[in-house]
């Protein structure tokens, strides 16, 4: 198991954990005892430009634009990088700050059907979000031509408020869900 993450205010368990799940298969991840865990992947395109585009999508934040948050962060998702999404409408927005704790440029690595492409980053919660943990986004370009999309999240509400509000809280992430999933069909569907 990976330590508690112990840089800056990050403060959950396994830091880094999304990485080390991305590199997995589906559900071959074990994630922290008393965290709710999601791993999606779905198939949103095929070839290098519904890839390229996706990546771009993902590591330039337009995923969490076009899924309907509103979006303070550098450019471009890298190490460190301090972001502050806002959940709501209009201006009654929830800011949810994290922090990006792994990020990947595209690059081939090898998997079990031979090489895939893959890019994207995983950010953690920082105080002042509604839940602990990590979430993150990935771009595979499989052997075949095939491009994926995946969200890999692991979390907990971050209080006695959040965690009496729990129901709504899975209910809304739940939604978001969908919406980063259909944000990724759209970036990539061009294609």
């Amino acid at each position: 198991m990976l330590p508690k993450a112990s840089r800056g205010r990050l403060d959950y368990p396994s830091l880094g954990l999304t990485e080390l799940a991305a590199a997995r298969e589906p559900g071959a991840t074990t994630w922290p005892a008393g965290f709710a865990h999601l791993d999606r992947d779905i198939t949103v395109g095929s070839g290098r430009a519904a890839f390229d585009a996706l990546a771009e999508g993902i590591m330039g934040w337009q995923v969490q634009r076009l899924a309907g948050l509103s979006v303070k962060a550098p450019p471009r998702a890298v190490v460190g990088a301090r972001v502050v999404s806002g959940f709501g409408v209009g201006s009654l927005r929830l800011p949810v700050p994290c922090e990006v704790v792994w990020a990947m440029e595209p690059a081939a690595v090898e998997g079990p059907g031979g090489e895939t492409i893959r890019a994207g980053f995983g950010y953690g919660t920082l105080p002042g979000h509604p839940a602990l943990g990590e979430e993150a986004f990935v771009a595979e370009l499989a052997p075949g031509g095939a491009v994926h999309f995946r969200l890999l999240a692991f979390s907990r509400p971050a209080g006695l408020i959040y965690t009496l509000g729990a129901p709504v809280t899975r209910l809304a992430q739940s939604g978001v869900t969908r919406s980063y999933q259909q944000a990724a069909r759209q970036l990539a569907g061009g294609f």
